[in-house]
């Protein structure tokens, strides 16, 4: 199975797979090299997933009109 590159998955798709590595590590079956090897895969996805985040934020700021002082509302999703 081919994997994707970190920066081509989704936010998502980035914390499932960091998420099953943590797992997959925790148990303790992995061998030293195949460790240092997910190891450097999940690295690769925290740093990914981080500047999906950063974007994320700054696009918020963005939509906000950058004003650090405005306030934020809580999202109401009932439409009457």
């Amino acid at each position: 199975m081919a994997t994707k590159k970190p920066e081509n998955l989704s936010f998502e798709q980035a914390l499932e797979e960091l998420s099953l590595i943590v797992t997959e590590m925790e148990q303790g079956e992995l061998s030293l090299e195949q460790s240092l090897k997910q190891f450097e895969r999940g690295i690769a996805l925290a740093g990914a997933s981080s500047s999906k985040l950063q974007q994320a934020e700054q696009k918020v700021a963005i939509l906000m009109g950058n004003d650090s002082q405005a306030a934020l509302t809580n999202f109401d999703n009932d439409l009457e």
